[in-house]
């Protein structure tokens, strides 16, 4: 196993940088955030006096405001951009943005008057407009965007980046929900909310590193990582339509109809599936990780999960490395823009319009308070897939840091919480756009490899246990226990 290269080391007189000592001798650079660095929000930012946020999707809305509540007490003036025609300008007042107080106005005046541009309008819109946008930017002005799509895009064309601006990433391992959900939940309490990586992809002043760790402290990120923008587009854009988003959505439905199959009610059958991943499977792993998850099974429940959690693991690697490739060839990122010029003819279908997705309503009404008891079957399935990711994001060059948001972290405490809560279409469709049409495209391919390849290798008694034997001495679990120390101080609430 390899980890990230080519990440800069980054320095600050303001915020004290700290290593991070991982598995396999390396070390990473983070910072540990918190509502007692917002005193040194101004000193951070530096000469930014108006900070413009572009976009209403799923990001804008939890960003803007909790960048502008964070500054509050400060004299940097928050200002939403979008279209005067644009159906979220009304959203964007009731969060009490207005023209009357310079806080709402159309997006290209925003722009050009902005010293920090944070762009969060669609990946789709972002390739058409983002040499209109670098047009109207000042010069010695900073680009921020929360997702390196838009630089996939424009290597896959050979296009660069105005030459005096800053460009810098801050992204969160988390949608929007939840960003401004454990934001408001931690108004009291120091460190909750969403960890996020930071990349400094062009720095023309030597300003852009307080810049982005002034952004992810503002929005209010327990633990900071530094990434690179490549780096990250690709394991986020592959990490949602994994084990994220498409994966997990793939393994609740196929269980469901395993389980069905062999003779459970629609009730018991979703409470083994899909309810056994998002409520007691996460809750472990997000407290006490994957190894300590399967450890906590009695002795016949931990038989089920090794054969479970193998035929997953090499059923699905197969399908995870065919996502990187497009990934990073740029086929993925293409699919996307060609993707959303379909959608203005004909929007996305429900995710969620299964049986499976009835039954759910009607156990989230009559849930009880007694635990579930966890099925080993399912616990090896959800961890089979969960691990092929890990392993492939670490063969590929990713950070330890990057490795356990992408694939644990941002799934159990981010992601599942609102599956559980409120249904997987509730989840997934609170998300990108780009996440979104990932779902629907490789979600069904993951299926499919399940049930022809994981089923079948079970019900023929030819499943290759080679992945579990693998399995509890895995590097990773020392990664999940340092990045454990550093989780959210309080539990997302989204009941």
């Amino acid at each position: 196993m390899s980890n990230q290269k080519n990440v800069p080391v980054l320095s600050s007189e303001i915020y004290e940088l700290s290593q991070l000592h991982m598995p396999e001798n390396t070390t990473e650079q983070i910072l540990k955030g918190g509502r007692d660095k917002f005193p040194l929000l101004s000193k951070g930012f530096g000469n930014i006096k108006k900070i413009g946020c572009i976009g209403w999707g799923s990001q804008g809305p939890a960003q803007f405001c909790n960048i502008r509540d964070s500054l509050k007490d400060t004299n940097i003036k928050v200002t939403v951009g979008l279209r005067k025609n644009s159906h979220s300008w009304r959203k964007a007042e009731s969060e009490d943005f207005c023209i009357s107080n310079d806080t709402l106005g159309e997006m290209f005046d925003v722009i050009k008057d902005s010293d920090l541009v944070i762009l969060l309008i669609s990946d789709a819109a972002q390739t058409e407009l983002y040499q209109e946008i670098m047009n109207h930017m000042k010069s010695g002005a900073t680009l921020g965007l929360s997702h390196g799509f838009l630089l996939g895009y424009m290597q896959s064309i050979g296009k660069k980046w105005r030459e005096d601006i800053n460009v810098i990433a801050v992204c969160p391992k988390g949608m929007g929900p939840s960003v401004r959900q454990l934001y408001l939940q931690g108004q009291t309490v120091n460190g909750a909310g969403i960890n996020s990586s930071i990349a400094i992809e062009q720095d023309i002043d030597g300003t852009a590193t307080d810049t982005a760790l002034s952004w992810a402290i503002a929005i209010g990120s327990p633990y900071i990582f530094v990434t690179t923008m490549e780096s990250e587009y690709k394991s986020d854009i592959f990490g949602e339509r994994a084990i994220l988003l498409g994966g997990v959505w793939a393994i609740c439905e196929t269980l469901y109809q395993r389980y069905t199959t062999k003779g459970k009610s629609d009730v018991e059958s979703f409470n083994a599936s899909a309810e056994n991943i998002t409520g007691p499977i996460s809750r472990i792993i997000s407290k006490n990780g994957i190894r300590a998850m399967y450890e906590s099974l009695v002795s016949n429940q931990k038989n089920d999960f090794k054969l479970a959690y193998s035929a997953s693991y090499n059923a699905t690697m197969p399908v995870l490395r065919e996502i990187y490739d497009e990934v990073e060839s740029g086929n993925e990122i293409r699919s996307v823009v060609m993707a959303g010029k379909r959608l203005k003819k004909k929007p996305m279908v429900n995710i969620d319009d299964t049986k499976m997705w009835e039954v759910a309503k009607d156990v989230r009404s009559n849930r009880n308070d007694y635990p579930l008891t966890i099925y080993g079957f399912s616990a090896g399935f959800y961890a089979g897939m969960m691990m092929a990711q890990i392993d492939l994001l670490s063969e590929k060059g990713h950070s330890w840091s990057e490795i356990v948001n992408e694939s644990v972290i941002e799934a159990v405490d981010s992601l599942n919480p609102y599956m559980h809560a409120r249904g997987v279409g509730y989840m997934v469709d609170n998300c990108s756009i780009t996440a979104r049409l990932g779902t629907r495209k490789w979600g069904p391919l993951f299926e499919s490899a399940l049930v022809r390849d994981a089923f079948v290798a079970i019900d023929h008694y030819e499943v290759d246990i080679t992945p579990f034997l693998k399995f509890l001495s895995h590097p990773v679990h020392d990664a999940i226990a340092v990045c454990a120390e550093l989780r959210p101080s309080v539990d997302i609430s989204v009941s």
